[in-house]
């Protein structure tokens, strides 16, 4: 039968080749392309990803 993993085992440090910005909203860039991926609309920053400045 399979098993959960461990308890918090998910993303260790940042996400690799990702950047945000912030223009009223949190933006996330693509550092490799550098096209706009996603728009936070809740508010707050994106998890794990670095910020520019």
């Amino acid at each position: 039968m399979a098993k959960n993993g461990p308890k918090g085992g998910g993303r260790k440090g940042a996400v690799c080749s990702r950047s945000q910005v912030k223009n009223n909203l949190y933006t996330k860039r693509n550092t490799q392309t550098g096209k706009f991926m996603d728009v936070k609309t809740t508010g707050g920053n994106f998890k794990g990803v670095r910020i520019e400045k």
